[in-house]
């Protein structure tokens, strides 16, 4: 195999691909990426997988002999970041020479226009191969839509592994709309997004797909992907296929019932404000300084007579903080407590100038809507007032 490609290209493709490739691996060649090349197309691919999670990537090289190697993920990495911009040629003849003579595994040379490197690879015959989900019609879904969605979604999924499917976004898919939701416990956040390539039937498929997998799609569609662009998806029993360009990504799916979030969802309230947003974060902002002293609580007062909210925060041995903003505000006066993490999460994902905010009671569930634009919405549970 001997390749001539462009530094940044290899590199930008490596650091997308190693992010598949697990800290611990439970076998050597995992450690590894999986690097093809295709004379006849002049393609290269690469390929990182720790069995749950893959991800493939392609780019234009000058492929001068094809052939498949594994190589050793985080060293090429390391290496190629730091070699000057211009071409690099990768080469596993001498490699394959110098096994005859001493009997040693398989080496590659990297040939950048000012140095020479060698480094120690495996067979790739050893690599396993990515899921493939075959005679299943895909679904196809618009970028900009997968991207909205992740974006008004991941955050709110839980980092606890033992909480199994709600480290996920459950994903369903409608005739033309999708719809991404995210829990983690003590908040929710579901996104509905116009699909502008409606399905085939009237079918509704849902999935669980866990956060990490969907990270790594984020980070791939924006670093690659037009805004129009179909992206393929397969679903089948236990795998998910995303696949767009020359770009892969596959990732078991997560088991169990996800809860059924839209019953959480109050369908009438009493009280209603409508908030300017990046005043509400910047605020929040400040009061977090005192809140982080002491249990990350932050109060908001509401005042009808005064059409203003009241943020405060009472650091005992340390001090407190207040600060008054206008809102339009409709319903009886009210005091209400927030975890402030869990408030400003969600309001910095909110795409839109103004909010609103809709809730009952000091301690119902609180709904939290942009003004216009994007059809998302964030749940935050209020917190008990000790006083």
């Amino acid at each position: 195999m001997k390749l001539v490609c462009a530094q940044s290209d290899l590199s930008t493709n490596l650091s997308l691909v190693s992010r598949a490739v697990p800290s611990r691996p439970t076998h050597p060649v995992l450690a590894n990426v999986l690097l093809q090349a295709d004379a006849e197309t002049n393609q290269v691919s690469l390929t990182a997988f720790d069995l749950s999670l893959g991800i493939r990537t392609s780019f234009h090289a000058e492929v001068i002999e094809g052939g498949a190697i594994a190589l050793p993920a985080k060293l090429l990495v390391d290496i190629t970041s730091r070699l000057p911009e211009g071409e690099v040629t990768l080469d596993d003849e001498s490699a394959l020479e110098a096994e005859t003579a001493t009997g040693e595994g398989l080496i590659v040379t990297l040939t950048p226009k000012s140095g020479h490197y060698q480094v120690r690879a495996m067979g790739a015959e050893e690599f396993p191969e990515l899921p493939t989900i075959e005679n299943i019609e895909p679904l196809q879904l618009t970028t900009a839509a997968l991207i909205e969605g992740l974006r008004g979604s991941l955050f709110a999924t839980s980092g606890d592994e033992t909480k199994q499917v709600l480290t996920g976004v459950h994903l369903t898919v409608k005739q033309d709309t999708l719809e991404f939701a995210a829990t983690d416990g003590h908040r929710l956040a579901v996104v509905e997004s116009t699909n502008e390539r409606p399905l085939g039937d009237s079918t509704q498929l849902e999935v669980t797909v866990p956060a990490r997998a969907l990270r790594e799609l984020q980070r791939m569609l924006a670093h690659n992907a037009s805004s129009d662009e179909a992206i393929a998806l397969y679903l089948d029993q236990g795998q998910v296929v995303f696949s767009w360009q020359n770009q892969r990504l596959t990732s078991r799916t997560l088991d169990g019932q996800y809860p059924a979030y839209r019953q959480l969802i109050p369908r009438q309230f009493e009280r209603q404000l409508t908030i300017e947003r990046r005043q509400f974060i910047s605020t929040l902002e400040r009061i977090a300084v005192l809140a982080d002293q002491k249990n990350n609580i932050v109060k908001v007062s509401i005042n009808n007579a005064a059409q203003e909210i009241t943020l405060s925060c009472e650091a005992q041995d340390v001090g407190s903080g207040r600060e008054s903003m206008p809102a339009q505000i409709s319903g009886e006066d009210i005091e209400i407590a927030f975890n402030i993490k869990y408030l400003m999460e969600g309001l910095k994902e909110l795409p839109s100038s103004e909010i609103q905010m809709h809730l009952n009671q000091a301690l119902t569930p609180v709904i939290f809507t942009p003004l216009g634009g994007l059809k998302m919405t964030y749940l935050a549970m209020p917190v008990q007032l000790r006083n």
